[in-house]
């Protein structure tokens, strides 16, 4: 499979690569062999860039993400998590978890101090019983903007220039804030979740841009924007960012299909393979939850994309004109 650097960094990651959010039990629960069948699918599939986060399952993606790499060669991976929450230990009382499908072991408490942000790395190694980690993302911190800015962003830079980390960024779906945090500081990728898909073009108002001019890369994520790309055809009930798909976004997606059926294509290949499309993006990273999705994905991810179906889908005003529509070189 083929590789990217981030940014200026001397860190690569796979065009595809696994998502950690389903490991952690995300919309349902996932046992521990089922997690160990799907990452070891992934590994025999050439995926070798991993995502995770502690607030995957609280705690459960970085485990379960942790022990299929200590048994691989360190250099023949790349890992990345996340800052910004902190896991306090707390007594479940047969509660679950407010977020993932996991007993409430653990409480988050938002935190992007420095001291947080330490704390946290060293939980994550932790974890998932490793020495190191490639790419440390501040998360999810749309709320916590100025704080995740001014404090986290220069402990982040401190890990890399200490070694700790080799590159470093922002992992969240709010294009115009990763944007000023590209602009603002030395950041070397943004991970954008569901901003830069078949429906949703926001990031090329302000973030694409700013990363091609300082040299940023994009690893692009949620790009089936929570399942609702994620079949041909959707079914009722199809999630769209979480929620439910309202009837304009179905007959969107309906449109869609019917322009890739055309050239021999499936809308899940077109969803991974439109953002490799632009320059700036240097992977997609996509959330697994089983071997057999490991093995859907990737087979789809290695279709041949006719070059007419992007052509015709900005005819058909299903893709913004602005939309890098060929492959580089």
């Amino acid at each position: 499979m083929r590789t990217h650097r981030l940014g200026h960094s001397t860190t690569t990651v796979t065009e595809l690569g696994f998502g950690g959010g389903p490991l952690g039990g995300l919309f349902d629960p996932l046992d521990d062999d089922t997690a160990a069948q799907t990452l070891e699918a992934a590994w025999d599939s050439g995926i070798r860039y991993f995502d995770t986060s502690p607030h995957y399952g609280i705690g459960h993606s970085e485990r379960r993400i942790g022990e299929l790499l200590r048994g691989r060669p360190r250099a023949d991976f790349t890992l990345s998590t996340k800052v910004g929450r902190l896991l306090i230990p707390q007594d479940p009382r047969g509660r679950m978890d407010e977020s993932f499908a996991v007993p409430a072991t653990h409480r988050r408490v938002w935190d992007f101090s420095r001291d947080g942000v330490l704390r946290s790395v060293e939980d994550s190694l932790t974890r998932m019983g490793l020495d190191r980690i490639d790419v440390l993302y501040l998360h999810d911190a749309e709320q916590h903007f100025e704080a995740a800015l001014r404090e986290g962003y220069p402990a982040l830079a401190e890990l890399r220039a200490q070694g700790v980390v080799t590159a470093v960024g922002a992992g969240m779906y709010h294009p115009g804030k990763l944007a000023r945090l590209v602009r603002e500081t030395d950041a070397d990728v943004v991970m954008l979740s569901g901003r830069y898909t078949l429906l949703d073009h926001t990031a090329l108002d302000e973030l694409l841009p700013a990363c091609a001019a300082r040299g940023v890369s994009v690893v692009a994520a949620s790009v089936f924007n929570s399942g609702l790309l994620a079949t041909d055809r959707p079914a009722e009930g199809a999630r769209y960012d979480y929620g439910p798909a309202t009837p304009e976004l179905l007959e969107r997606v309906n449109r869609i299909a019917d322009v890739c059926a055309e050239h021999g294509v499936s809308v899940p290949q077109a969803a991974m393979a439109f953002p490799l499309l632009h320059p700036v993006v240097a992977g997609v990273v996509v959330g697994m939850r089983s071997q057999e999705e490991v093995l859907r994905n990737r087979e789809a991810f290695s279709a041949p994309i006719p070059a007419g179906l992007w052509s015709d889908l900005c005819e058909a005003g299903l893709l913004d004109e602005r939309a890098v529509v060929h492959a580089g070189p």
